[in-house]
């Protein structure tokens, strides 16, 4: 794939692209089309899909730039883990130590909660 954070900008944001722009960005980065293969199946100039890209990928680093929702799922993702590696740290040493039943139910919950979180994205 040619560029994975404009896959994830698509992805948040491909929506608010006009149907050519968004037809034009997804086949070059999701489907790795050539602007070729892409101006032929849209019936214009190799120029013209570039051109179209380009104004689809400012577009989206510019709606990023100002909502940052792709930065702050990456943020999100990022402390899940950080949260889930010192859940199972705990749960390890609590079960080495065998301290507390209190201990491996409040882990449990939080694991359950880690992944239904995990599976809403």
């Amino acid at each position: 794939m040619k560029d994975l954070q404009i896959s994830l900008l698509i992805d948040f944001y491909g929506e608010l692209l006009t149907e050519k722009q968004f037809d034009a960005i997804d086949k070059y980065y999701n489907e790795d089309l050539s602007l070729a293969e892409i101006a032929l199946s849209q019936g214009i100039t190799r120029q013209g899909v570039r051109d179209s890209i380009k104004r689809a990928e400012s577009f989206l680093f510019d709606i990023e730039e100002k909502l940052k929702l792709a930065r702050k799922l990456q943020e999100i993702r990022s402390g899940l883990k950080t949260i889930k590696d010192s859940v199972d740290r705990i749960e390890y040493l609590n079960n080495r130590m065998n301290i507390s039943t209190e201990i491996n139910y409040s882990v449990g919950k939080i694991k359950k909660t880690l992944k239904n979180l995990d599976d809403l994205y």
